[in-house]
């Protein structure tokens, strides 16, 4: 579930530095669904991490915290 979350993550970043780029108001509407489609993409793996976090040893929620913060989430 980690790396899911890693390239929902870059995949995010990427679409968000080419909103409003393009001339074409077609393309950069686009993009905005594109992003916004990650973004709840990955709030649902978030929602599924904590539900299976709360669900673990105490050992592995301190390593998913520490995921989830290297990631900035």
């Amino acid at each position: 579930m980690r790396l899911p979350l890693a390239v929902l993550t870059a995949e995010e970043a990427k679409w968000a530095a080419l909103l409003g780029e393009s001339r074409s108001w077609r393309t950069n509407q686009t993009r905005e669904i594109r992003h916004k489609t990650l973004q709840v993409a990955q709030s649902r793996i978030q929602t599924v991490l904590k539900r299976l976090s709360s669900k673990d040893d105490a050992a592995s929620r301190g390593e998913l915290a520490a995921t989830l913060d290297k990631l900035g989430l």
